[in-house]
């Protein structure tokens, strides 16, 4: 074979070889990125379901009967503990519903409630400045009553509505029914703070 019948062959020159060479470099430290993002993503996420879930539980209310406190579609946030006072907003299992009710009186405790619907907790009045209304409601318990050990007696800021600690088919509520203290609104926007 002859020199003359060879073709000759085209070389890439250096500035295409150098762009080549850039595009090869841009495409690792892409993926590399794009691999790195997406294991942030992922690692974030689950710390989020693991905080929701096992110390700040986020809860969407349904019903009406803490209102004007909390409104059907509201979304709050709950904090696990087991130390409870007077009025703080408690969320618990009943079943397989949770409820909020707020919580009136702990362990040990006598509440009773007028026919106008005026609470006293060891025969002092109670101070219920979050309620529009009061009302005795759906009572089928023996009053004055005596909260049983390692339960709280808890009514909804709706009394004329609300099935709550009045009621036998509620009753006083456990410990270890508590899903946690109702701290802080984030839905709707408009009513975005804490709880109290």
């Amino acid at each position: 074979m002859s020199e003359a019948s060879q073709t000759p062959r085209d070389f890439p020159t250096v500035e295409q070889l150098t762009a080549e060479l850039e595009r090869e470099r841009y495409k690792k430290r892409y993926h590399r990125v794009l691999r790195s993002t997406i294991n942030t993503l992922v690692v974030v996420a689950a710390a989020a379901v693991l905080v929701a879930t096992i110390w700040m539980p986020v809860l969407q209310i349904y019903g009406s009967s803490m209102t004007p406190t909390l409104n059907e579609g509201e979304i709050v946030v709950s904090l696990k503990g087991s130390a409870f006072e007077q009025g703080d907003l408690v969320a618990f299992y009943l079943g397989n519903k949770i409820l909020v009710k707020r919580c009136i009186a702990g362990p040990g405790q006598w509440v009773d409630i007028d026919e106008e619907g005026n609470v006293s907790v060891d025969g002092e009045p109670l101070d219920e400045p979050y309620l529009t209304e009061k009302s005795l409601g759906d009572c089928d318990i023996d009053l004055p009553y005596q909260v049983p050990e390692n339960r709280y007696f808890c009514m909804g800021d709706h009394r004329s509505t609300s099935v709550d600690s009045r009621n036998t088919t509620v009753g006083c509520v456990a410990e270890e029914q508590i899903v946690g203290k109702i701290v802080f609104r984030v839905w709707p926007l408009s009513g975005f703070g804490t709880l109290g």
